[in-house]
């Protein structure tokens, strides 16, 4: 394994995301827990997943393909998020630092992506 994913920043920043993501969650209406609720759990571990999954491969352009997807999570992550703000699931101040995590981690997965090319 070239990489050890507990090492990894990108990966303990995530694992962060996810923790703070099913804290926020649980104050979603019941109506939304087949909805949004799951969308955003979803998108958060399959962020941190990926990462981890990614870090087991031999090469770095398998390693690359599994970043692909965290970061395409990432993105879909940031849209949810997005929603619950706009349905008011959330504050605002908590929008803001969840927003600016999910970038944080979509800068560390480019720029990690860019050091395996």
């Amino acid at each position: 394994m070239k990489h050890n994913f507990r090492k990894l920043e990108i990966w303990k920043e995530s694992r962060t995301l996810v923790k703070d993501t099913y804290m926020m969650t649980k104050k979603f209406p019941s109506s939304e827990t087949y909805g949004l609720v799951s969308q955003i759990q979803r998108c958060s571990v399959s962020i941190v997943s990926n990462i981890a999954e990614g870090s087991a491969r031999e090469s770095d352009k398998h390693f690359l393909q599994y970043l692909e997807t965290a970061l395409g999570s990432s993105f879909e992550g940031e849209t949810q998020l997005i929603l619950a703000y706009d349905l008011r699931y959330i504050e605002e101040g908590f929008f803001n630092k969840q927003v600016s995590r999910i970038q944080k981690i979509q800068a560390m997965i480019s720029n990690f992506k860019n050091r395996l090319l």
